[in-house]
């Protein structure tokens, strides 16, 4: 190589070297102003996951000033504030599709409206366009005490919904998100019931008895049923699959199937039945169960137990309290003994051991 070609070559790697070591101090990470932050909450099996960053009052003038009134803001900032739904939910009443939303605001005096934007991976909201909208809703803000850095929550958590607040300054904004609880567990049950859950007998027995409860899709909710016994027959199943059938008016095949779920139980397995009943509200019929119960078992922790609850629901807490104290007498365990003891206080104290 010449000397001239060699020292302009050996120029050009060191231009080389230096831009290299310009473009890695430009990505260097260094701590941020408005620092990120993720909150997550699940709604029934339904995740929702907002990811933000939080900017800082710092004695600033926010509302008409550092956010503008009338305008689109990116709620948050830096990057697009995102909100995620694992599965399709519905916004203030509206329908919205599972996936992941660029969400922006755009503040007025006394109503605010939340954006959902299909668009999600920008700077901001300075790119921001209307026709990449999946959905607006309007809400109405409300006052709260002074929040420094901006934060989002999860409020008024239920089963099948909660409400999300973004809040900053002194002015919070809430919208809520509610799930099809039924449709979405449907989906996702069926989805296990594809995988090795499906050779247990557990799994499709829970599967059964949330359709049971729910009232819905009876007739696959019998399958699994059939399925759980098919694996292991128990008493737990073939009582699920008894009470489908009566949901289902069919009181011959039911009384079969209860008949032969009786032949496999245990003393303390209908109990529980007749306790799950309760939790259920299903007070006649766990009534009549905790009856046979007694009848069957009257010498038993539980015979004794049962007895101590039909007399609780009919005001006999005298009666009530003298079942239990015998309960506790026969009780083979000392953590029997001490649940047991409990609900002697309640009764002493005149309060229903069924509530």
């Amino acid at each position: 190589m010449k000397p001239v070609t060699r020292s302009i070559f050996v120029f050009g790697t060191a231009l080389l070297v230096l831009a290299t070591i310009a473009t890695s101090w430009a990505d260097l990470d260094l701590p941020e102003v408005s620092q990120l932050a993720v909150n997550k909450q699940r709604v029934g099996l339904t995740d929702i996951t907002i990811t933000y960053h939080r900017p800082l009052v710092n004695g600033r003038k926010i509302w008409g000033g550092v956010v503008p009134l009338g305008e689109v803001w990116r709620a948050g900032a830096n990057e697009n504030t995102t909100i995620e739904f694992s599965d399709p939910v519905s916004v203030e009443g509206k329908p919205l599709a599972k996936g992941i939303y660029g969400l922006h605001m755009i503040p007025t005096a006394d109503s605010w409206t939340v954006i959902f934007s299909k668009m999600s991976s920008a700077w901001g909201s300075y790119t921001y366009k209307q026709e990449e909208d999946a959905l607006r809703v309007n809400v109405k803000p409300r006052p709260i005490e002074m929040k420094e850095a901006l934060e989002y929550e999860f409020e008024e958590l239920q089963p099948d919904s909660a409400t999300v607040a973004l809040k900053w300054e002194k002015l919070a904004v809430p919208f809520k998100v509610a799930i099809d609880d039924a449709e979405a567990t449907l989906a996702n049950i069926r989805n296990q019931m594809r995988g090795y859950a499906r050779y247990e007998w557990e799994a499709p027995n829970k599967a059964a008895q949330f359709c049971l409860n729910k009232k819905i899709n009876l007739d696959e909710a019998l399958k699994w049923a059939d399925l759980s016994i098919q694996n292991e027959e128990r008493f737990e199943n073939l009582t699920t699959k008894a009470d489908l059938l009566r949901a289902m008016n069919k009181p011959d095949e039911a009384k079969k199937i209860w008949d032969q779920a009786l032949a496999k139980t245990t003393p303390a397995q209908l109990y529980s039945y007749g306790r799950r009943l309760q939790s259920e509200k299903k007070d006649a019929e766990a009534m009549e169960i905790l009856g046979d119960v007694a009848k069957r078992y009257p010498a038993s922790p539980v015979g004794h137990l049962a007895n101590a609850r039909i007399k609780s629901a009919a005001g006999d807490f005298a009666g009530a309290a003298e079942e239990a104290k015998k309960a506790e007498a026969v009780a083979t365990s000392d953590q029997q003994k001490q649940s047991i003891k409990a609900l002697i206080d309640r009764l002493q104290a005149k309060q229903d051991i069924n509530k």
